[in-house]
């Protein structure tokens, strides 16, 4: 481990209490570091100290940017205010929004956070992928929103059919509906107005859960939340403070890994936000490539496979990976674990082209707490390391089975879930802290200032029928880093089996080969895995491939991408079976026992 100058990242000291019923509490030295209490306060801050900065981008058709400053951005969102306000909109009417990330999403956002009015980016997959638009119902049913904004109204005419009510406000940019241009000739005066009696405990957002271990429940999100979390990152990320953040961020804001974190980040240190539109998939990661030759980031965030097709490209490409790490204070990866293998290769090529070690973090965080909450900022020889509480917050941990269970209180906490009073009290404990539902594991148990490692969710895992616990997301993990690149998701079975089994996703790599290569080679690299496993809760002995692609509707795959590992099961309870009734079938893949019983 080395290290950070302490100019750049935090050097946090903690006090540390040890309870007699075996949990822990963590929480740093030094208090919260005052902050403006409203987000609004930040427009207006960077609005006059820097006026003609860029807040955010987007690369028009033509192929410039188009940017808009922290004046225009300000002048901008006072008018939309105002004229949301004029039509109807405010705490009990919220606008809810369809559309994937946009400068006119960006601005109707901020115009809602200047005047009060709470708005909710939902996913656009839940209008543009779903058949029976269920969660969208249920969610409109939920907000009842006083206007719906979808950027294309023809492309979200089944959505806006399924949930908008008579009279129902449509803002879009052209042909069926209010016309987004109309809102930006309002008198910015009103908004001023009630700008004003904004307050920290303002609501700022519903941000619905993944559902990734149940159905999405509206997550209230708060100007207190907002801010102090974007205290706590500029404690964390201190060279932020005098190298404002540049941004290339794809990732939707219907999440709150993006929609809040990266937002404030920007936000609160006056940086500058350019809008992906790219993705990590194939035929649309080239967009990106394009835009990080042209945006040196200094903060740069994306999810795993992002990286994992990154690295391909900066390993082959010299300009590129200048360009990239000429400016860059640290990369972050979340959404999974990375794999090994890509750490190690973003690892080097980072020291080759800086002479340096460039950060590779993570953290740990959910809707629920803003989301940012433990952090990492020591040079890390592997991937993992979530980190330490971040200042201002309690990190609790409670022995939960052979895990530690981890609980936080603190200001980003949310005060509940919107419209459900009952998870909302399932979620906090006696003491009022927020149960994250996830165990943590310390890098080292005598040294908890070193960080913890995610040890699997507490609801996904399970129990062998020896009475061993699965740790089943820190076993997905492993077992896609060590298929090697044959598999992009598993999902973990066994519950009462004396043994693991696995159901594999394939890659794209791995569905070019010929069925002899691809049967060999997922044979060969789970017989290397159960090899070096140290246990029989960590060696998947059998597994079979999935042939469909997860269902959104049947809830096998959340919004953002990742696997529902209980859905999956309980739907694929036959295929799982199968794995134990039936060892002879030849769509069933074994570990060599001779090996297995070796280790």
């Amino acid at each position: 481990m080395t290290h950070i100058d302490p100019e750049r990242f935090w050097q946090p000291e903690f006090d540390i209490t040890h309870r007699e019923d075996g949990s822990i509490l963590m929480c740093q030295t030094d208090p919260l570091p005052a902050h403006l209490p409203v987000v609004a306060d930040y427009l207006d801050h960077w609005a006059d100290k820097t006026p003609d900065a860029t807040w955010i981008a987007r690369r028009e058709k033509g192929g410039e940017w188009r940017r808009i400053s922290y004046s225009e951005a300000r002048d901008t969102a006072q008018r939309i205010g105002a004229a949301l306000l004029a039509r109807g909109l405010g705490p009990e009417r919220p606008l809810l929004i369809l559309s994937q990330n946009s400068l006119e999403h960006a601005l109707l956002a901020m115009g809602c956070i200047y005047v009060g009015i709470p708005f909710s980016a939902v996913s656009p997959a839940y209008s543009l992928v779903s058949q029976d638009h269920a969660k969208l119902r249920a969610i409109a049913a939920l907000l009842r929103p006083g206007a719906i904004f979808a950027d294309d109204a023809r492309a979200f005419a089944p959505a806006l059919d399924a949930i908008a009510a008579p009279g129902q406000c449509i803002i879009s940019l052209g042909p069926g509906g209010d016309d987004y241009d109309a809102l930006l000739r309002a008198d910015p005066a009103d908004a001023r107005a009630v700008r004003a009696g904004l307050g920290a405990d303002g609501v700022v957002k519903y941000l619905f859960t993944s559902g990734s271990t149940g159905s999405p429940k509206a997550v209230i999100n708060t100007n207190r939340m907002m801010c102090a979390m974007g205290a706590m990152m500029s404690d964390c990320y201190r060279f932020l403070r005098h190298e404002p953040p540049v941004v290339l961020d794809w990732a939707p804001w219907n999440h709150t890994a993006a929609g809040n974190k990266v937002f404030m980040l920007v936000l609160y240190h006056g940086g500058s936000y350019y809008i992906d539109d790219g993705r990590p998939v194939p035929g649309k990661f080239d967009e990106t490539l394009r835009n990080l030759r042209e945006i040196s980031c200094n903060w740069y965030f994306n999810v795993p496979i992002g990286f994992d097709m990154l690295v391909e490209a900066l390993e082959q490409d010299r300009a590129l990976a200048q360009t990239f790490f000429a400016r860059l204070g640290m990369v972050f990866y979340a959404g999974a674990g990375m794999a090994q293998h890509t750490w190690d290769r973003l690892s080097a090529i980072g020291r080759e082209i800086t002479g340096r070690e460039v950060l590779l973090a993570t953290g740990l965080g959910a809707t629920e707490t803003a989301p940012f909450a433990l952090a990492c900022t020591e040079i890390q020889k592997q991937a993992g390391n979530i980190g330490v509480p971040s200042r201002g917050l309690t990190l609790k941990l409670v022995p939960t089975g052979d895990k530690m269970e981890a609980r936080l209180k603190g200001p980003t906490i949310m005060p509940g879930y919107f419209g459900d009073p009952e998870k909302t009290a399932e979620v906090f404990d006696e003491e009022g802290f927020y149960c994250l539902g996830d165990a943590l594991r310390p890098v080292d148990p005598d040294d908890l200032s070193r960080g913890f490692f995610f040890d699997g969710r507490v609801a996904e895992n399970f129990k062998l029928s020896t009475g061993t616990w699965v740790a089943v997301g820190a076993m997905r993990a492993a077992l896609v880093d060590a298929m090697g690149g044959l598999i992009r998701d598993t999902v973990i079975v066994g519950e009462n089996q004396p043994e693991l089994g696995a159901l594999l996703l394939l890659s794209e790599r791995a569905r070019a080969l010929d069925e002899p290569a691809l049967h060999k080679a997922i044979e060969t690299a789970l017989t290397q895995a159960a090899h070096s496993a140290t246990g029989s809760a960590s060696r998947v002995m059998r597994a079979a491939i999935l042939q469909a692609a997860p269902s959104f509707d049947r809830g096998e795959v959340t919004e953002k991408g990742s696997l529902n590992q209980r859905a999956l099961r309980a739907n694929y309870a036959a295929l799982a079976e199968a794995l134990y009734a039936d060892p002879s079938t030849e769509t069933v893949f074994r570990v060599k026992r001779k090996i297995a019983k070796a280790v």
